[in-house]
């Protein structure tokens, strides 16, 4: 592994960063959920045309830069110091790649060219909170579906007449970006108790949207992470690919990139959080000096400072690993990617306590600028942990406690 970085790499961090530093400022955030969208449209315009953030890990095929794992995790560092709002993670991280190792020639010709210019924006719909699950960092990646009622949506295929073809009905919480996606790429259950698989299918949601459709924005904790409840009542769907295999080995073999990702967003809210707390103690005083020349206050925030840059390594080596280099298996990639999401999150978790304590009185008011890293260490942890399991599937992949999962199944036989 290089750990230095290419002048590419490091002038498009200095791009995004500049960029986000001048339009997306704590009262812009709070001004861009607020809208129907959840997000600064224009922004995402600038983000996806000029920049080309929605197409970064694409091939130039279809429209992409054809870069890898590590120059997003540096893009959604910079995202996460300023805790944008926009549909960047779901679109390029959840469903591009999907669409692109699933999906069948015609149908990567037609969508992959949209995700990459930003003209049209997708979301991953699983049932429940099985996202985390169904990407493999907190279970095996198998039966998060489940069957009957407990598979949130079912699929059948209806033979005869006009309407023939797939139909979806159920419901899925917790769809990030759900409420404005064009394009939806839902998780279905299908074939009963004989032929029990899960399969993914495409959901126009454009100009209109689909027949039986039905979404809404949920009330959450962080604002800036906006989450959907998408309700399908004999909705019209188009299988990805063509193959009925279950899916559910390809979407955990997307977990070591997804988790690299939002490894590196954490850190970067973190960074984001730390860097607002060290400004604000110089100029705090008490007892006639700024706060930060105090010696307890300076500990607590190397104790952060430490664990930030800890989780910024290990987020960078998930993401380099998440790429498959020569001599790294997908089990080592996956590991890689388990822990640095768990060390990000709890830092992030750290640094936003902190951020809050040491800002006083006015830290603890709700609608201080401290409260948007606060509801963010809070919302991740939610919808992307909790850390202990992140943490227990790492140690199950690598056998600490016991034989791994397919040395279990040899012993079995």
């Amino acid at each position: 592994m290089d750990t230095a970085f290419t002048e590419e790499q490091d002038e498009m961090r200095r791009t995004v960063r500049d960029l986000l530093a001048r339009r997306c400022g704590p009262d812009v955030v709070k001004a861009a959920v607020r809208t129907p969208e959840g997000y600064d449209t224009a922004l995402w315009q600038t983000l996806a045309r000029q920049l080309g953030l929605s197409g970064l890990a694409l091939p130039e095929t279809y429209g992409g830069a054809g870069c890898g794992t590590l120059e997003l995790a540096l893009v959604f560092e910079e995202a996460g110091r300023v805790l944008l709002p926009s549909p960047l993670l779901p679109t390029a991280v959840l469903v591009a790649p999907l669409i692109d190792a699933l999906g069948s020639p015609e149908q990567r010709a037609l969508l992959l060219p949209r995700l990459a210019s930003g003209e049209l924006t997708a979301a991953l719909a699983v049932p429940g909170s099985a996202l985390v699950p169904a990407l493999g960092l907190t279970g095996s990646g198998h039966g998060w579906a489940g069957g009957g009622r407990a598979g949130g949506v079912q699929a059948s295929y209806r033979t005869g007449g006009a309407g023939e073809g797939w139909r979806l009905y159920g419901e899925a919480d917790q769809v990030l970006g759900g409420h404005s996606a064009g394009l939806l790429l839902v998780a279905a259950h299908t074939g009963g108790y004989t032929r029990s698989r899960t399969l993914l299918f495409l959901v126009d949601c454009a100009d209109g949207g689909a027949s039986g459709l039905v979404r809404a924005r949920q009330t959450a904790l962080d604002e800036t992470r906006t989450v959907a409840r998408t309700q399908l009542r004999d909705v019209s769907a188009t299988l990805l690919g063509e193959s009925s295999d279950d899916i559910c080995p390809a979407l955990a073999a997307a977990g070591p990139r997804a988790a690299a990702v939002l490894a590196a967003e954490a850190v970067g809210a973190a960074d984001g959080a730390l860097a607002r707390t060290v400004e604000y103690v110089k100029v705090r005083e008490q007892f006639g000096r700024p706060i930060g020349s105090f010696q307890a206050v300076r500990h607590r925030l190397a104790d952060v400072y430490v664990q930030v840059q800890a989780a910024r390594s290990a987020a960078y080596y998930a993401a380099w690993a998440a790429d498959r280099p020569a001599g790294l298996s997908d089990g080592e990639a996956a590991t890689a990617g388990g822990l640095a999401l768990a060390q990000g999150l709890e830092a992030l978790r750290s640094a936003a306590a902190e951020t809050v304590q040491l800002h006083g009185g006015v830290g603890f008011t709700w609608e201080h600028e401290a409260h948007l890293y606060f509801k963010r260490a809070a919302g991740d942890e939610l919808l992307f942990g909790p850390v202990h399991r992140l943490r227990a599937r790492a140690a199950e992949r690598a056998a600490l406690f016991g034989p791994a999962e397919g040395e279990r199944e040899a012993v079995a036989v």
